[in-house]
This record gives C-alpha cells, sequence and structure tokens, in this order.
C-alpha cells in the first residue's frame, strides 16, 4: 500500500481580507482551491486508519513489546554469552573441541596386560576384558593476531588422560600433540608436538587413539618435539607441491639390545633432521598426494655414535568421493627414535653398536558409504634384522584390523573393531593376540 502525503494549506485571515477585495472569478478560484485540499486531507486520514488496522494486533495475540523491553531482552542475552564463552588475556578467540570417549574391549592372553597391545607378548597371561574413558581428548584451538606481511597467527592444543595408571581413580592429564602456526599465503612456520615431519597420516580408529595405530607395526607416530618450515607452490588451480624440512627430538628412551649395561649411557634425545616433499593434484573430492621423505639422525650410547638414516614414503588416493586409500612406508637403520619398535640398536660386550635395519609400512582403504556409515580396513608391518639379535628381540611384528563406524547424531559416533597382531620372536617363535574394541564417542 502507498501512503501519500499531501500538504494541508491554512489560509490566515489577512489573506481572506485581501480576497474580499478581489474579483469574484478570483474568490471562486481561491474556493475552488481549498475544496481541493479539504478532499485529498480527507483521502490521507482514510489512508491512515487503514494502515493503523492493519498494523493492529489480533485480540489473541501477545502485545509487541516495546523498545524498553526489547533493550531489556538484548541486554539479557548478551550477559548469557559472556558466562559461555572462553576468553583469553589477550582478547583473542580460543574454542573448545575433544571428544569424550568410552572403550570397552578384550584382550587375549598374549595381550601382555595392555588395554591396546601393540604386539603380542611372548608369555602369555590372564585374557581381560575392561572398559575405559582415559582416551577422552580435550582440546583448544587459539586464532591469534595478524602478522606482518599479511599472516595470521594460530595455535592448538591437545590433551588427553592416558598418563597415570589404568586405574580408575589415577588417570593423569597428558600432552599429546600442541602447535603454534605462523602462517602467510605460501609459507607456514611452525613449533610444537606432533608426529614426525616425514610420517603425517593414521589410519582412522576408535580403539587405538592414546597411541597412533598400528603403533610399533609400520607406522612411524611418536609425538615430540620439533619446529618446521613449509612452502606451498601452485603448479596448476588443483595442483601443487608442499615442501616441508625441520627438526625433530627424537625419544631414545629404550633398553639397549645385547648389552644392557649400557643402558645408562644412551642419550635420551637427539636432534633429526627431516624433510618431506608432497605433490598434489585435485580436490576434495577426487584427490591423489605422494610425498618422499628422508630423516637423519645420530644415536650416542657407550662412547660411541650410531647413525639413523630412514627413506620414506606415504600417499592418499581418493579416485571417487566414497572409497580413498592411505599409507606409508619407510625403510633404513635405527629407526626406534621415531616410534618404531624400540630396538634401534645392539651394543655389543666390547661397547661397538650395530644399527638394526627395519623396513615398515602400513595401508588402509575406507569406504564412506553414506555420511553417517563408513568402514576402514588396515594392516601394517614392520621387520627388523640385526646380527646382534638375541632370544627374546622381535624379527617382525604384523597387526591387521577392521573397523565399522556409524554416526547416530551429527556429534555422537559408534565404532565395533576387531585386531589381531602376528609377533615373530628370535628364536621362540610366534605369539598371536586378538583384541575387540566398542567405542563410543561424543564430539564437541
Amino acid at each position: 500500500m502507498k501512503i501519500r502525503f499531501l500538504p494541508v494549506l491554512f489560509v490566515p485571515a489577512c489573506l481572506l481580507g485581501q480576497a474580499a477585495g478581489q474579483s469574484s472569478p478570483d474568490i471562486q478560484k481561491i474556493l475552488d482551491r481549498l475544496d481541493q485540499l479539504e478532499k485529498q486531507n480527507r483521502e490521507l486520514l482514510s489512508e491512515i486508519q487503514e494502515l493503523r488496522s492493519e498494523l493492529k494486533p489480533p485480540a489473541s495475540a501477545a502485545p509487541t513489546p516495546g523498545v524498553t523491553e526489547r533493550l531489556d531482552v538484548q541486554e539479557a542475552r548478551t550477559a548469557e554469552l559472556a558466562q559461555a564463552k572462553v576468553e583469553s588475556s589477550q582478547k583473542f578467540p580460543v574454542s573448545l573441541t575433544g571428544m569424550l570417549l568410552f572403550n570397552a574391549f578384550a584382550n587375549g592372553k598374549y595381550g601382555g596386560g595392555s588395554e591396546y597391545p601393540l604386539n603380542a607378548a611372548l608369555t602369555p597371561s590372564a585374557a581381560d576384558t575392561a572398559a575405559t574413558f582415559r582416551q577422552t581428548i580435550l582440546g583448544l584451538k587459539f586464532n591469534g593476531p595478524d602478522l606482518p606481511g599479511g599472516g595470521k597467527a594460530s595455535g592448538t592444543f591437545y590433551m588427553d588422560f592416558w598418563g597415570g595408571t589404568s586405574s580408575a581413580g589415577n588417570n593423569l592429564f597428558r600432552v599429546r600433540t600442541a602447535t603454534i602456526d605462523l602462517k602467510w599465503k605460501d609459507t607456514t612456520i611452525s613449533v610444537g608436538q606432533d608426529k614426525p615431519i616425514v610420517a603425517p597420516r593414521d589410519p582412522v580408529s576408535l580403539a587405538q587413539v592414546s597411541f597412533a595405530p598400528l603403533s610399533g607395526a609400520g607406522n612411524l607416530w611418536l609425538w615430540q618435539p620439533q619446529a618446521r618450515i613449509e612452502q606451498r607452490f601452485s603448479l596448476a588451480e588443483d595442483a601443487g607441491v608442499r615442501v616441508q624440512a625441520g627438526v625433530y627430538e627424537t625419544s631414545e628412551s629404550y633398553p639397549t639390545n645385547g648389552a644392557p649395561a649400557f643402558t645408562n649411557t644412551l642419550e635420551k634425545a637427539r636432534p633429526s633432521y627431516q624433510g618431506r616433499v608432497e605433490f598434489f593434484k585435485g580436490s576434495e573430492k577426487r584427490r591423489f598426494e605422494i610425498a618422499p621423505g628422508v630423516s637423519l639422525s645420530t644415536s650416542h650410547v657407550a662412547g660411541t655414535s650410531v647413525a639413523s638414516h630412514l627413506a620414506t614414503v606415504d600417499w592418499l588416493a581418493r579416485p571417487i568421493a566414497a572409497v580413498e586409500f592411505t599409507g606409508a612406508f619407510f625403510h633404513g637403520d635405527n629407526a626406534a627414535g621415531l616410534g618404531a619398535l624400540r630396538q634401534g640398536f645392539t651394543v655389543l660386550n666390547n661397547g661397538s653398536a650395530l644399527p638394526v635395519h627395519a623396513n615398515g609400512g602400513w595401508a588402509q582403504v575406507a569406504f564412506i558409504v553414506t555420511p553417517r556409515l563408513s568402514f576402514h580396513l588396515f594392516g601394517g608391518e614392520e621387520s627388523d634384522r640385526s646380527a646382534g639379535f638375541s632370544a627374546g628381540n622381535i624379527s617382525r611384528n604384523l597387526m591387521y584390523a577392521g573397523n565399522i563406524m556409524y554416526k547416530l547424531a551429527p556429534n555422537i559416533v559408534a565404532a565395533f573393531e576387531a585386531a589381531q597382531n602376528r609377533t615373530d620372536y628370535v628364536v621362540s617363535g610366534s605369539r598371536l593376540s586378538n583384541h575387540y574394541d566398542l567405542a563410543l564417542g561424543y564430539l564437541f
């Protein structure tokens, strides 16, 4: 409806007096004009009354709050949000994330007493069936200030309850991963605690979360302090190269093989110089990635040095949105400091040290049937070889598993997984360990 606002003419008495001295035709024109204005005023009042009638709420409707009432409601909502939000002392956004995870599991008699065995134990023990919340993850995400040159700072920090013991009343916080990223368009500088630079991928599992899946069975996984730089190059609209290089801190805290008397001489941490080059092509639904890498470090034990030289490659192939292949492989000497089997070298009685030759890798195929339902099949193996191995050392550790995941809601996922370890010991032969896990995760 269009509302017209028309002027209302007020005629002063002095003008009317002047008009009285004018000729009759002039007076008639003035009167006609007054009649026209009066008619337009009546039409305007009629339209205003009609508009008021349309805007008036029905008798059954609640009255519309006035301006003061609306302001009161808005202030109350603002106060409520202020109580619920997480705010840092520097006034930058911080978001809480993580997963409340429940696991009910059963292990065979060669589980070694672990909640999730990484290999089959050499000697049998009682089979166990139990449950835990220890793999619950708490995380914080930080969005920091702008950096010179158009960059942006951000960070993440993730914890779980795997510290302490498996007793229900003795679960302690433990830092899993943490990063501080300084990111520009083509360059990112990062410091933090994470997987080795040369092994960024993992299989998908809700059964093994306290450690990366397939730890000790082909997956180099140790979350350790590191510093890295990444440079990105675009080759086409959907293709490019990512070059990563940095220093990773190895973990050398394990008994020495062959001559345990030299264990106390082992230097607990060493720098590993790592590099990785990733070639990628495709979009989110169809994508291919392959990345060779190299890791170079040296272990110090018994007054001597043991080299750790590893060549790696990892990949992702997603030919269609519903199917994905991922995996990794490594080959070289002395891989224990990066999360392989904890037997990186052998110390002989004369104090000389021999590196353990290691080959390992893993692969996974994932089927995303619907946005709610997915299947994952994966397996990995590490094979170690050393002339100084004695009885009790592991010559091969093989693990394979499968799981089904279903989202009961957008943030609630249930999963069932079955896994088996086959571990070969020098002299003692093979051992077999089964693991079954039922998980329920609440993502937040």
